[in-house]
């Protein structure tokens, strides 16, 4: 690969030729230096200096769900980064008539240097990346959400300086979301509080894992069914939408449910002075948050939702360059 000889910048290259699946998969240091990849791709493209890492290479970004942040930050990632993104909607492929994962992932690792995929299950997304020669990059399954995570910990670190010792409260649905999220930072070494609500609880093996890893990190983390408790003294409160695409028909129920763990004043009222809230968007204002939080003082949504594109670009150029 070669760099331009004006950009000081260290591509991760353990990661060379790697899925990203979940954070699971990997490091401590790897997840540390993606993050100040994207620290430096970040300056570098707010500079209007945008290095082609990934001249004459094509990424192929499979959807099966909607998305605004996603397509279009993997799509503008790629051209800023040399190369080209190629939007498939599943519909129009024939794996959406029933062509077989198998088959799909030798023939697009023909055609294309990456895939990115947006899909409904995370165990099609393992199988597709099996059976693929490039590398597959998750950009949401109904388990993990990594990209997200990634951006999430880079708006964390811009704002605040540090990760380490910080208190992270995630309130609401114990979903891909939060999952990749409790992952992300863990290894940054935070204490993370996850309250939902009886029923809507994370993943316990997904959760056990972040634990462990959150205590070799100097850090904690608890689950709680008390947003209250998990928003004491809390430097980050993060919620998500309570009823996410394909569970239309549970909203009713949902509203019910979730009803005492809307992020609103009085909730933030027991983080500290200076927290950070955050949101991976869409937002359904007066649902999951008050408009009073989300457009407040203390609101990083659109940070956070822009950093998806530089935490994303430092992925693609770490595994595809």
């Amino acid at each position: 690969m070669k760099l331009l000889e004006w950009v000081n910048l260290k591509v991760v290259d353990s990661l060379k030729g790697k899925d990203l699946l979940t954070l699971l998969d990997y490091s401590k240091e790897e997840i540390n230096d993606l993050i100040q990849l994207a620290v430096d791709l970040k300056m570098l493209t707010k500079a209007g200096k945008c290095p082609p890492l990934l001249e004459g290479k094509t990424l192929g970004m499979i959807f099966e769900k909607h998305s605004t942040r996603t397509r279009i930050s993997f799509e503008v990632g790629m051209k800023q980064l040399g190369g080209n993104g190629m939007f498939m909607n599943a519909r129009d492929l024939q794996i959406g008539r029933g062509e077989s994962v198998y088959d799909t992932g030798h023939v697009l690792s023909g055609y294309l240097d990456g895939i990115m995929i947006r899909a409904n299950s995370h165990a099609m997304v393992k199988e597709l990346a099996e059976h693929a020669s490039i590398p597959v990059i998750n950009g949401l399954t109904d388990i993990f959400h990594p990209c997200q995570a990634l951006a999430d910990i880079l708006t964390i670190h811009e704002v605040k300086g540090y990760t380490a010792g910080l208190k992270l409260a995630y309130i609401g649905d114990g979903n891909n979301v939060a999952h990749s999220l409790v992952i992300a930072a863990a290894n940054m070494g935070m204490h993370i509080a996850v309250a939902t609500p009886v029923g809507y609880e994370a993943n316990e093996q997904i959760l056990e894992k972040a634990k462990a890893i959150a205590l070799e990190n100097g850090g904690s983390l608890f689950v709680s069914n008390d947003p209250i408790e998990a928003a004491v003294n809390a430097d980050v409160v993060y919620t998500d939408v309570w009823t996410s695409m394909g569970q239309e028909d549970e909203t009713v129920k949902r509203l019910a449910d979730f009803k005492d763990f809307q992020i609103n004043d009085a909730l933030v009222s027991n983080a500290k002075d200076d927290y950070m809230f955050l949101h991976c968007l869409p937002a359904h204002r007066e649902e999951e948050v008050a408009s009073s939080v989300i457009d407040g003082t203390n609101s990083y949504i659109f940070q956070q939702a822009e950093n998806r594109l530089h935490a994303q670009k430092a992925v693609l150029a770490s595994v595809m360059a």
